[in-house]
């Protein structure tokens, strides 16, 4: 018979071992056994905010818990970001990162204290979608390359603007790729850059397709390009960039769901089935071509390739262009 000593190891060690597999294989077996948050950087009732809540909804009947969507601004999107990098690993804290969050914050900030690339484990794209080049229709330009001469001609006049970092480096992209001089303007949103653009305050701008799409089809502005791979069903009448020989202009931007990192792989493996299963849905389709966005889902390997090289990419248009740094 054991000792009472050797007995007490044992249940130790027992007890031990159990608590291993609550955190490890079979916890992520069990997952989700409580509700699922989903982090946005962005305030509510934005995009970013509307996406995450319309694939929260669908995720809560697959994953059998309820999702909920939790707003945490400031910092242009490092408070959200920080929180879900220092999250537990669980699967149970998920952040709805965009490109901007992503890719363009770490490129310019100095605040940032965690990685986006070291610190997250990416799980699936959610959504892409492209801007569109315009210019306001009081003006004579019709062309992209005439847009190019024009601002070559007259470079003390020449400027395009934006309501944040990812419109600085789409609008910094096209000066670096087509040689075109102009001075970035800041606007609070992209309600003001529409309206300044409207008014003649700026030359042209890359801009969303969802606030700019009415205003083209009212025929206040004039749209000459879209940085798409192929036409839009929206404006089915504006060649691509890469129809005009501008390939290098050629991306999307991207909305993407991430866990922090150490998030076992079959728990990140469930969550990205599930989205997946929701992305394909024909309504949600629907519902995200009303926000002039495009469902996409992916495998974490292709997101985390993604990052990657969009980090690279951005950088050296940063560098190019000189954009300063936030802080």
């Amino acid at each position: 018979m054991a000792s009472a000593p050797r007995l007490f190891r044992h249940f130790i060690a027992t007890g031990l071992c159990v608590g291993a597999l609550a955190h490890g294989p079979l916890a992520a077996q069990e997952f989700p056994t409580r509700p699922v948050r989903i982090v946005v950087g962005q305030g509510a009732g934005g995009g970013m905010d509307t996406i995450a809540r319309l694939v929260g909804q669908r995720l809560a009947p697959g994953l059998g818990q309820p999702v909920v969507v939790e707003n945490r601004t400031g910092a242009g999107g490092i408070i959200a970001t920080e929180t879900v990098a220092r999250a537990p690993a669980d699967g149970y804290t998920l952040l709805l990162g965009p490109i901007g969050n992503m890719v363009f914050t770490p490129i310019l900030s100095s605040r940032m204290r965690v990685s986006t690339t070291a610190d997250f484990a990416p799980i699936s794209l959610v959504a892409t979608f492209p801007l569109v080049l315009v210019v306001s229709s009081s003006q004579p330009i019709q062309s992209v390359s005439e847009l190019v001469s024009w601002m070559k001609a007259h470079p003390g006049k020449a400027n395009f603007g934006g309501s944040g970092p990812a419109f600085r480096f789409a609008n910094e992209l096209f000066k670096v790729k087509t040689g075109a001089p102009g001075e970035f303007v800041q606007y609070k949103s992209m309600t003001e850059t529409i309206t300044a653009l409207i008014a003649g305050d700026l030359v042209m701008s890359m801009v969303d397709t969802g606030p700019a799409t009415p205003q083209i089809n009212a025929g206040k502005l004039r749209a000459l390009a879209v940085t798409s791979p192929s036409r839009l069903p929206s404006l089915p009448q504006v060649p691509t960039m890469s129809e005009l020989g501008l390939s290098d202009i050629e991306f999307r931007f991207w909305t993407a769901l991430f866990a922090p990192a150490g998030t076992p792989d079959t728990i990140v493996r469930r969550l990205g089935d599930e989205l997946a299963r929701v992305l394909a849905q024909p309504d949600i389709g629907a519902q995200m071509a009303a926000l002039q966005v495009q469902p996409t889902a992916s495998s974490p390997e292709q997101l985390r390739q993604l990052l990657e090289s969009d980090l690279v990419r951005w950088g050296q248009v940063a560098d190019a262009a000189r954009i300063p740094k936030l802080d």
